[in-house]
């Protein structure tokens, strides 16, 4: 399995640079696209079987989904403000139509549910910031669902890690379902680099190395972690920055490190509800 796509340089007529689907076994539960869109430009979907996470990760837009409508949704030009972005959260089989109000840049996320829960927009003023790490592992955190926030399926966080620094670090695995030691998580990086000329590195592998990949990720693209321990490293002078999305049999953040860098965890893992995807 290819667990690089490359974001395309120009969007195609609905707007997408990059996304996945379920493909099967070896990829069952994400969806994920995301999007530059264009003001006065329209995007209508509708989130089918899924419960389906809208980030508005730059720009502003009006969303209309089912009966509800939300004006003014953003809180940011661009990634790099570091102001947590909204997310407006919907439950399986709700349409939805966006209207971007300026030039929009946005992140669809959806993993199949049986109900979900009521649709709600999740402001910044709710999303919890974090500091983690020490040193060369240093990044920063915005918590934007985690597993103690209602939902049914899905799990987002997005991080910005210095240049020079290393991220999702010490590597760890969540590829097993053994609550409370493991949980089986599937996981997307959607990855910006700033400035965009430069480069990410990331590797992703399983103890017995059936996968092992390192990818040099550019600003917009895609990786997709199905198993295996995972890792990332900023190259200097270039800040990394990537929307975390998992999904999977529960909603527990349960991880297993690498026993080869257990020795070198310098935070605290914060506290997740175990409870059981429906």
């Amino acid at each position: 399995m290819n667990i690089l796509r490359r974001a395309q340089a120009i969007p195609d007529h609905s707007g997408r640079v990059v996304g996945v689907r379920p493909e099967g076994e070896a990829w069952r539960f994400i969806h994920f696209d995301a999007y530059r869109l264009r003001s006065g430009q329209t995007l209508r979907g509708d989130s089918g079987p899924n419960e389906t996470a809208l980030i508005v990760l730059g720009g502003r837009c009006s969303v209309h989904a089912g009966s509800e409508r939300f004006p003014g949704v953003g809180t940011r030009d661009s990634l790099w403000q570091r102001v947590p972005p909204p997310v407006l959260l919907l439950p399986p089989r709700t349409p939805f139509e966006i209207q971007p109000e300026t030039s929009l840049h946005l992140a669809i996320a959806g993993a199949e549910a049986t109900r979900g829960y009521p649709i709600r927009l999740i402001g910044a003023e709710e999303i919890v910031a974090e500091r983690r790490g020490e040193g060369q592992t240093e990044r920063y955190i915005h918590h934007l669902l985690p597993p103690s926030s209602p939902a049914e399926r899905l799990i987002l966080v997005e991080v910005y890690t210095p240049g020079g620094n290393w991220s999702s670090f010490p590597p760890h695995k969540h590829d097993t379902e053994d609550p409370p030691r493991e949980s089986y998580l599937e996981e997307i990086y959607y990855f910006g680099v700033n400035p965009p000329s430069g480069f990410a590195v990331q590797r992703v592998y399983t103890p017995d190395r059936t996968l092992d990949q390192t990818v040099a990720t550019q600003d917009g693209d895609l990786v997709l972690v199905p198993r295996g321990y995972h890792v990332v490293a900023a190259t200097p002078g270039h800040e990394c920055y990537y929307l975390n999305v998992m999904a999977g049999l529960s909603r527990a953040w349960n991880f297993t490190l690498d026993p080869d860098y257990a020795t070198l965890l310098n935070w605290q893992k914060p506290a997740v509800a175990q409870s059981e995807a429906r």
